[in-house]
């Protein structure tokens, strides 16, 4: 199904809209302030609802690797050792969205709109999965950029998007990726999980 630039940049720009959208960036918008203030019950039922709608099990193993990377990375700068210090048992390995929400709440100004780091989380899975491309298609690096400019283009309006979703409308319903997922999750490959 994805076999040239045209169809890997359909692809990605409908992941952007039917899975970002609707679960890691609202969940990140909402984990923040979680954060900041200590709310553990809140982060606590953002991160089973992570770990439960991941539809395969290579899904729900990659936000817990990259979640425990990210954390051991903040532990690693040892500038926030008291902010990490009171952290419950069950949240000391989160989620990516809740590791990468976490960053945000100690890394970012009070103040400053949470589009901003959730422009910045669209990004980076944008980039990470147009480098998947190149590789797996193939695709060359001007089709890579290329793609990578489109999905730019789309991640303001998805960012709007995901702050205005009510947290009863979030969800993670995307059958067709989890099937694709599911044929190849016992392969062990880093790039499919990294």
């Amino acid at each position: 199904w994805v076999h040239d630039e045209a169809s890997a940049a359909r692809w990605l720009v409908d992941q952007l809209h039917l899975c970002l959208v609707r679960a890691d960036l609202p969940v990140v918008a909402q984990a923040i302030p979680a954060w900041r203030g200590q709310d553990w019950p809140t982060l606590q039922g953002l991160d089973a609802w992570v770990r439960s709608t991941r539809g395969s099990a290579e899904f729900r193993l990659q936000a817990e690797q990259m979640g425990r990377s990210l954390v051991e990375w903040l532990r690693s700068l040892r500038t926030h050792d008291a902010a990490l210090a009171p952290l419950p048992e069950t949240l000391r390995s989160p989620t990516y969205p809740l590791a990468y929400a976490l960053a945000l709440a100690l890394h970012t100004p009070p103040h400053q709109a949470p589009a901003h780091g959730l422009t910045a989380y669209a990004f980076g899975w944008a980039e990470n999965l147009v480098q998947a491309a190149i590789k797996a298609v193939p695709l060359g690096q001007g089709a890579g950029q290329r793609i990578l400019a489109q999905l730019a283009q789309h991640i303001p309006a998805a960012v709007a998007q995901a702050l205005r979703l009510p947290e009863e409308e979030r969800q993670s319903f995307s059958p067709m990726l989890v099937i694709l997922s599911a044929r190849h999750e016992t392969q062990y490959s880093r790039l499919f999980r990294s």
